[in-house]
């Protein structure tokens, strides 16, 4: 398997979470589209033809991918784009229902749509989880009512990475007439994710988290499910969202996706015994913490709570170390208080620093080793 490190050769990139490095096979599907093959997909000629016979294909992979039908996928620009998407798109035309469920560690992009929604007139209901940052379906069942319309509950928790029961969520919701829409972006390509078996309405997914380019990403929605335009201009995406496709990043995205599920059986886990290797390093300093639902995340997830240690001072000294990883969300990893995932789930001392390990396919033992002899350093002084 071959990256592009862009000559970050002597960085130890622990922060895939954040993004992932472009694939060789992902840049050189890329190419052709920036320079020979530049045609709109909306034209009638040929090369306006060969465009759009690229972007069926990329539908197709990525629809072949998730579990999904090719009329079921529309490209958006990341996985922000699509969950504004999916929560204001279906709530503009069911104005008849107006009160959402989500959770208190989604996402910035639905817990701000979301707080959107309640500027316009609806009701949002934040459920709870547990101190390994899991959602009950009980607390689920309990928050539904006769006029709501729609929940969205994130398939895998971007910072500590714990997988939540969406399979479940989306069952009750049915049960009760409610729509389901899940954040997977941090789940696809890292573990199998089935839009069939997962009985959900919607999933939004971002193409840069598993190989792919920065900028692209879908929304995946359930044929027969309302929603409303996103962008109001031509007939791209059916009708659905306007402008001119973005060729090249679109024909990444699925050469991306369809390799990380083809490797996936042996790349989650070589991923998983690295970070179990880096664990245990980590747990045998004092003062070490492991967070999420350690018997229920992703492979290559690993957050760590450090006691009596400042997070920024810490990740300087990573990164003056050549160790790149975040405290937490790229979203918000320069903010200086503790993340409403952390928050959420209970974690709570003046003196602590959160940190977020995502390990890559790229990575090695040596790494690992690497990572905690330096932090071993590092917490001594």
């Amino acid at each position: 398997m071959d990256f592009c490190r862009n000559g970050a050769e002597s960085v130890i990139y622990l922060d895939h979470a954040a993004t992932t490095p472009v694939r060789d096979e992902v840049l050189k599907a890329m190419l052709p589209y920036f320079s020979a093959s530049y045609g709109n997909a909306s034209g009638g000629y040929q090369l306006a033809r060969d465009a759009r016979r690229a972007i069926d294909t990329a539908r197709g992979e990525v629809a072949q991918a998730v579990g999904a039908k090719r009329s079921e996928v529309y490209f958006t620009s990341g996985g922000s784009e699509a969950d504004n998407w999916a929560l204001s798109g279906v709530v503009s035309v069911h104005p008849q229902k107006r009160h959402v469920i989500t959770t208190r560690i989604e996402h910035h992009a639905v817990l701000n749509t979301c707080a959107a929604l309640e500027r316009g007139g609806c009701e949002v209901t934040y459920l709870e989880v547990d101190h390994l940052g899991r959602v009950s379906p009980e607390s689920f069942v309990r928050a539904i009512r006769p006029d709501t319309l729609m929940a969205s509950v994130m398939l895998a928790n971007n910072e500590v990475g714990t997988i939540e029961p969406v399979a479940a969520l989306a069952e009750i919701a049915h049960a009760h007439g409610v729509l389901m829409h899940t954040d997977a972006v941090q789940a696809v390509g890292h573990i199998p994710v089935d839009f069939c078996h997962l009985r959900v309405d919607l999933m939004s997914i971002s193409a840069h988290k598993f190989g792919g380019p920065k900028g692209i990403g879908a929304l995946i929605v359930r044929d027969g499910v309302r929603i409303d335009n996103l962008i109001h201009g031509g007939a791209q995406e059916r009708n659905m969202r306007a402008g001119t496709e973005n060729t090249p990043a679109i024909v990444g995205m699925g050469k991306a996706i369809a390799l990380a599920v083809h490797e996936m059986e042996k790349t989650a886990p070589r991923v998983s015994r690295l970070r179990d290797m880096l664990e245990e390093k980590l747990l045998s300093m004092p003062g070490v913490h492991v967070n999420g639902d350690r018997a229920n995340r992703l492979p290559g997830h690993l957050h760590v709570t450090f006691d009596d240690v400042n997070p920024l001072p810490l990740l300087m000294q990573l990164d003056l170390s050549g160790i790149a990883a975040s405290a937490g969300s790229a979203c918000s990893s320069g903010a200086a208080e503790r993340s409403h995932v952390v928050t959420a789930m209970g974690i709570s001392g003046d003196r602590q620093a959160d940190i977020r390990f995502s390990i890559g396919e790229e990575n090695t033992e040596e790494e690992m080793a690497a990572v905690a002899d330096t932090l071993r350093r590092i917490l001594k002084r």
